[in-house]
C-alpha cells in the first residue's frame, strides 16, 4: 500500500503554502522570528490569490484582522521587549491560541458578520459571538471569516449551497466533503491554523477525510451550542479541523466548557486526562474493536479498502489489539437519523422557514427537510424506543473495548455524481458516521494514506467523556503515517508526545501591567463578559482573557435599566458587600485608549479590588442603581441571566 501524494513546488503557481501548525507559529512567536502581523498579512495573500474558490462566503475586512494582530504584536512585545522569550514550551505567558488564524462555519455566529447557514434569503447580523468562538478569540486566536457549507448543515458533500461547492484540494472534479465544506478545506488549503465546524452526522468528520486533516467531534454538550443555528439541536456538536490532532485538541481544550445557558451542555471531562495507557487496570492491551471484514463496504473503491487495512496494520504496531465486532447495532442507528424523531427535529429547526420560502432553499434541503413536518408522535416514540434498544446494544460492545475504529467514508465522488445523485450517494458518505451522536460517542477522524491521488482516513470512536484517550490514541496513529499534512506539503510538526491541553487561563501568573508594560487589564463584570453582546467591543481591539477572578467582598451588583443589552452596574459598598465574578482582559495601551473613550454614563472606570489584586475595571454611579434590581447575592451577572427571562439580547434565535 503506497501513501501516494504530489510535493514540490505546487502546479497553482499560488502563494506558497504558509507553515500554519501551532507549535511551528508559537514557537516563532516565542522565538521573535515571526509576528503575527507577518502570518495574518501572509494568509490574506494566499486567499486573495486563490480568488472564488468558494471556500469563504465572508470576510473579516482585511484591515481589521490586521489590526487584532497588530494589537496582538503589541502585547507580545511588552511581555518579552523586541528580543525573543525563548521557546514556547518553556514559556505560558503568552495566551493559549495566541496569533493563530482561525475560520468559522457560516452557521455559527460571528459579531460583525452574517450568519447565513448557507442561505441568503435566512441571514441574521449577530450581535455577540456565540460562546465558542467568544472562548477562541478571548485566547489570543484571529477569525479571518465565514465558511461556506451544505445549505443548513444537511448535507455530507458540501454539493449544496448558493454559495457553490469547495472542491478537494487534490482533484478539482472531486468533492471535499460537507457540510463543513469550507472550513475542512480552508484548513487543508495553510489558509488557517485551525477551523471550526459543526458535526450533526457526519459534517466534522467527512471533510477531514476528503482533505487530509483532522477532524475531532466531541462528546456532545462538552462545547456550548449557544450561537449556532441548529440541525438536529439534541444531536449537534461544534467541532474542530486542524492538520494535526495537537493543533484541533488545543483549540476544542478553549472552547469546551459547561454553559448553564444552552440546555444541552453537560459537565464532560473533556480533553483533560491522564493519556492514552499502555496497559490498562485490568493488565491487558488497548482494546478496539473493527467491523468485520464483510461488514464493510467501499462501494467498490478497492484503494479506499486498501487505505483501510493499512490503518488496522499502523493500530497493530502501536500495540493496540484489534477486536472483531458485531457492526449492525451501529448502522442500524445510522439509519434511524433520517426518520421519526429526527426528521422532525430538523424540521423544528427550520422547517417553518422553508415552507415559507420554498425559492430560496436548496432542492435537496428541501426534499430532505419538509417531510419532518408530517412525522407524527407516535413515530417519535417508536422511533425513540428502537434507538434504546440499539443504544442498549452497542453499550454491551463497550464493556470489553475501549475504542471503535471504522473508515470516515466508504469512498469519494465527483461533484458531477453527487449533483446527478445527491440523495443516494449522501447517504453512501455517511454510511461510518451518522450514528455517533445519535449513541452518545465522540470520535476523531484522522488521516491514514493516499490512493490514487486522494485522501482516506479512519475514525475513532468511543463513549462520551472519552475525549482525552481518542485524542491520545488518534495522535499516535496519525503520526505513523508519515504523511505531510493537508494539502500543504509541510510534516507534521514534530512532539516527543501529544501535547495536553492549554488551559484558557495559564498556570503561572501572566506578567502583570505596570510600570514599563505597555498592556492595560481590565476587569469586566457585565455586557462585555466572553459569549455576551459587548464582547467583541473588547476582542475587535485584540483584547485577551488573562483570567477569571472575584472581587474582594466589597461590592454589591444591581441590573440597570435599559438596553438591549442588559447591563449590570458594580457598587462598591462600606457594609453589606460581597464577592461578584468577574474577567480580567489584557489590551495593549492604544487599544485600551479607544475602548475606554467609548465608556459612558452611568458607567466609569476606576480601580476594583480583587483577590489577584487591584485593576481597572467597571463600576457604576449610585445614582443609577436607585431602584435598579439588586442582585447581589446571585454572585455574578451570568448567574442573573441564567434566572432572568429572555430578551431579544440574550435568546438564541434560530
Amino acid at each position: 500500500m503506497t501513501t501516494e501524494l504530489m510535493t514540490g513546488p505546487r502546479p497553482d503557481g499560488l502563494v506558497p503554502v504558509p507553515d500554519l501548525q501551532a507549535t511551528v507559529l508559537r514557537d516563532g512567536y516565542h522565538r521573535g522570528t515571526l509576528r503575527v502581523t507577518e502570518v495574518i498579512a501572509a494568509v490574506y495573500d494566499r486567499i486573495e490569490a486563490r480568488g472564488d474558490d468558494a471556500v469563504w462566503i465572508s470576510m473579516v475586512p482585511r484591515p481589521q484582522a490586521m489590526a487584532r494582530a497588530a494589537a496582538l504584536d503589541a502585547m507580545r512585545d511588552a511581555l518579552f521587549g523586541p528580543a525573543g522569550g525563548g521557546r514556547a514550551g518553556a514559556d505560558s505567558r503568552l495566551p493559549a491560541l495566541f496569533g493563530l488564524p482561525f475560520a468559522v462555519k457560516d452557521n455559527i455566529d460571528v459579531a460583525g458578520l452574517a450568519t447565513t447557514a448557507g442561505c441568503p434569503g435566512f441571514a441574521r447580523e449577530p450581535t455577540s459571538d456565540a460562546p465558542a468562538v467568544a472562548a477562541l478569540l478571548a485566547a489570543g486566536a484571529v477569525c479571518l471569516g465565514k465558511t461556506n457549507l451544505d445549505q443548513f448543515a444537511t448535507g455530507l458533500s458540501g454539493a449544496r449551497s448558493p454559495y457553490g461547492t469547495p472542491v478537494s484540494p487534490f482533484d478539482p472534479e472531486m468533492i471535499a466533503g460537507g457540510s463543513s465544506s469550507g472550513s475542512g478545506v480552508a484548513v487543508a488549503a495553510g489558509l488557517v491554523t485551525f477551523a471550526v465546524g459543526t458535526d450533526t452526522a457526519g459534517s466534522g468528520r467527512v471533510p477531514a477525510a476528503l482533505t487530509n486533516v483532522v477532524g475531532i467531534k466531541p462528546s456532545r454538550g462538552l462545547v456550548s451550542t449557544r450561537g449556532l443555528v441548529p440541525a438536529c439541536r439534541s444531536l449537534d456538536c461544534p467541532s474542530v479541523f486542524a492538520l494535526s490532532v495537537a493543533d484541533a485538541r488545543l483549540a476544542l481544550s478553549v472552547m469546551a466548557g459547561y454553559d448553564p445557558a444552552d440546555p444541552y451542555s453537560r459537565r464532560l471531562p473533556g480533553l483533560a486526562g491522564p493519556g492514552w495507557p499502555t496497559v490498562s487496570n485490568s493488565g491487558r492491551r488497548p482494546r478496539v474493536a473493527m467491523a468485520r471484514p464483510r461488514e464493510l463496504t467501499f462501494f467498490g473503491d478497492a484503494g479506499a479498502r486498501a487505505v483501510h487495512e493499512h490503518g488496522l496494520s499502523l493500530l497493530r504496531e502501536l500495540g493496540v489489539e484489534l477486536v472483531p465486532v458485531d457492526l449492525e447495532p451501529f448502522l442500524a442507528a445510522g439509519r434511524l437519523l433520517y426518520e421519526g424523531p429526527w426528521l422532525a427535529e430538523r424540521f423544528a429547526s427550520v422547517g417553518e422557514f422553508v415552507l415559507a420560502h420554498p425559492d430560496q432553499v436548496h432542492p435537496t434541503v428541501r426534499a430532505v427537510i419538509e417531510p419532518g413536518a408530517a412525522i407524527t408522535g407516535v413515530e417519535v416514540h417508536r422511533g425513540l424506543t428502537r434507538l434504546r434498544v440499539l443504544r442498549r446494544q452497542a453499550e454491551a460492545l463497550w464493556q470489553d473495548v475501549d475504542a471503535l475504529v471504522l473508515p470516515t467514508v466508504p469512498t469519494s465522488y465527483p461533484v458531477a455524481a453527487v449533483l446527478a445523485d445527491p440523495i443516494g450517494l449522501n447517504s453512501r458518505l455517511g454510511r461510518y458516521t451518522t450514528f455517533a451522536n445519535l449513541l452518545d460517542l465522540a470520535a476523531v477522524a484522522v488521516p491514514v494514506g493516499f490512493h490514487g491521488g486522494l485522501p482516506h482516513g479512519a475514525t475513532l470512536l468511543a463513549p462520551a467523556g472519552q475525549d482525552a484517550f481518542l485524542a491520545d490514541l488518534a495522535a499516535r496513529l496519525h503520526a505513523c503515517t508519515g504523511l505531510p499534512t493537508g494539502a500543504t506539503g509541510h510534516p507534521l510538526a514534530e512532539a516527543t508526545a501529544p501535547a495536553p491541553p492549554t488551559p484558557l487561563v495559564p498556570p503561572t501568573p501572566l506578567v502583570p501591567a505596570g510600570p514599563g508594560r505597555d498592556v492595560v487589564d481590565l476587569a469586566v463584570v457585565g455586557a462585555h463578559l466572553s459569549g455576551l453582546p459587548l464582547n467583541g467591543e473588547l476582542t475587535r481591539l485584540g483584547a485577551v482573557l488573562v483570567r477569571r477572578d472575584r472581587t474582594l467582598p466589597r461590592y454589591r451588583l444591581y441590573a440597570l435599566a435599559g438596553g438591549p443589552p442588559r447591563r449590570p452596574g458594580l457598587l462598591r459598598t462600606t457594609r453589606g458587600g460581597s464577592a461578584i465574578e468577574v474577567e480580567v482582559w489584557r489590551l495593549s495601551t492604544q487599544a485600551a485608549g479607544r475602548f475606554l473613550l467609548g465608556v459612558g454614563s452611568p458607567l466609569a472606570i476606576g480601580t476594583v479590588e480583587l483577590v489577584g489584586g487591584p485593576t481597572l475595571g467597571f463600576l457604576c454611579e449610585s445614582a443609577a442603581v436607585e431602584g435598579a434590581e439588586d442582585i447581589t447575592d446571585l454572585g455574578g451577572w451570568r448567574p442573573y441571566l441564567a434566572t432572568a427571562s429572555p430578551s431579544p439580547s440574550t435568546v438564541d434565535v434560530p
